[in-house]
């Protein structure tokens, strides 16, 4: 059995940030879990698959961004929302001294810890777990948004798609052969929202990210 609670991240700004934390009964481990750039910490997606990570003894935090938080469209810029993943890796760690950290996010999320994280390789964070990396603009295809990741010395987890139109297969595959510290996994057909004809893949997500955490700890 796991349980839910809503809590309440603060910003250096005083504003509020909303957050949800879902507790398996003996953690392994504890997922600070940002939503992507189009839907917030509810969204279906991130609900499920936090639900699928605490069946497999993995906690997890997610919270809202300011932006999405205020109801605005627009995400954030990088360091606003890199003072949103900040605090919210630290009420992780306040709610759980004592469990090791990973951290990332869904898109836009994971892109925004990981930068945050390349510049602070001091924050206690065993590693970080992209679900769908965006590498590149839809149509836009290039590895520009791939250069911070070179300073992160934590092992990283990229769940891709093959029909990922933010990650071009060949240029996300390239891209982590060069990181020292990376592994990435294929989802063969899936789009950037892990959408595949007649499959959920969510439990298969789930139970590749708790494999990994397994192997890292």
């Amino acid at each position: 059995m796991s349980s839910s609670a809503l809590h309440s991240i603060t910003l250096p700004s005083k504003e509020k940030l909303s957050a949800e934390v879902i507790t398996p009964e003996m953690p392994k481990a504890v997922y600070v879990f940002a939503h992507g750039a189009g839907a917030g910490m509810q969204h279906p997606f991130m609900k499920s698959l936090s639900e699928e990570l605490a069946t497999r003894g993995i906690a997890s935090l997610r919270y809202n961004f300011l932006y999405m938080e205020q109801k605005k469209k627009r995400p954030d810029f990088p360091a606003v929302a890199h003072q949103a993943v900040a605090a919210a890796i630290d009420k992780a760690r306040q709610l759980f001294p004592d469990i090791p950290l990973v951290a990332g996010g869904k898109s836009f999320g994971g892109r925004m810890t990981s930068q945050y994280l390349s510049g602070h390789p001091e924050s206690e964070i065993a590693g970080i777990v992209f679900v769908g990396f965006p590498l590149h603009p839809a149509g836009k295809p290039g590895i520009d948004r791939a250069t911070h990741l070179g300073k992160i010395k934590v092992p990283m987890l990229f769940l891709q798609g093959t029909r990922d139109t933010l990650a071009e297969w060949t240029l996300i595959e390239s891209v982590t052969q060069k990181l020292a510290t990376a592994s990435l996994l294929k989802f063969e057909g899936a789009d950037h929202s892990f959408k595949v004809p007649k499959q959920n893949l969510l439990p298969k997500l789930a139970e590749e990210i708790s494999l990994w955490v397994d192997s890292i700890l």
